[in-house]
């Protein structure tokens, strides 16, 4: 098979597994992405930029998916082939580096994600300008970085910043606000500012469900952080139709080894217990 050939089958393959990531529907992505993979690895030259973006591709689905070791390698093959095409200035590298900073964040590894994602924050204002919506989203990522590690009133600015571009640029509703509000709803509720977090969450909720759908796993996660919140004020009774709402959409999204299932069942088990404590004092 032609390379020309061999790239168009590629391409129509991650086209798919992107389509299939983005509505939630891993098994089928990581599928498609399998054998993109395999056409690639059979046809193409190791360092072309097509296996690249399979390569950053696959790793963004297995961070979803929880797969985090293996989303690791992925970005760090990507990286490479990355900067050797382009070298190490390049906003393509950004990407990958902003993407590394987010795993760790993930992994709740927060102080090892800040040098990835500062470094792609660098490398995108020098090449886009500081009012890019690709660097308010770096900039973003930084904030919750900063965020998991305490440090509020360093992220705060962050958040804010990159949500006045977002506005500005996408409108009211977008993914990358939903992102954004959903991280300074968490940062108000630690601060201990329990209306602004729920209006923050609210909001993201419903950006959330009208873009993605009201099933998908992100819609999951800010349903597990207003139940949260909820519980923390007393209102448990709201907070477990919230926790069994996620727990249903993480069942059938992400199955039973996925590490935001457990944190929500774990969450909600603690709440149960604490409803079972209040109705036999």
């Amino acid at each position: 098979m032609p390379d020309n050939d061999a790239k168009a089958r590629v391409n129509a393959l991650v086209h798919q597994a992107d389509a299939c990531r983005i509505q939630g529907r891993y098994e089928q992505a990581e599928r498609l992405y399998g054998r993109a993979l395999a056409v690639a690895e059979q046809m193409l030259d190791p360092d072309d930029l097509t296996m690249a973006t399979i390569l950053n591709n696959f790793g963004v689905l297995y961070k979803y998916m929880g797969s985090f070791a293996e989303a690791g390698g992925f970005y760090r093959r990507a990286l490479r082939i990355t900067k050797k095409v382009f070298g190490s200035e390049h906003p393509e590298v950004a990407t990958i580096y902003h993407n590394l900073g987010g795993l760790e964040h993930a992994r709740g590894r927060h102080a090892r994600g800040e040098p990835f994602a500062r470094r792609s924050v660098c490398i995108r204002e020098k090449a886009l300008g500081v009012d890019h919506p690709d660097v308010a989203a770096d900039v973003a990522a930084l904030a919750a970085i900063l965020d998991g590690q305490g440090k509020h009133d360093q992220a705060e600015p962050l958040y804010r910043r990159a949500l006045a571009v977002f506005e500005r640029v996408y409108g009211p509703e977008h993914y990358e606000i939903a992102i954004n509000l959903n991280n300074l709803a968490a940062l108000h509720q630690a601060k201990g500012e329990s209306a602004e977090a729920e209006r923050l969450y609210r909001r993201a909720l419903a950006i959330k469900q009208k873009i993605l759908g009201a099933q998908h796993p992100d819609v999951a996660m800010t349903l597990n952080n207003l139940a949260v919140l909820c519980k923390s004020q007393g209102r448990l009774e709201e907070a477990a139709v919230l926790y069994q709402q996620a727990i249903s959409i993480f069942q059938n999204a992400v199955g039973p080894a996925h590490p935001s299932l457990a944190t929500c069942v774990k969450n909600y088990a603690s709440l149960v217990r604490k409803m079972n404590r209040v109705q036999n004092p």
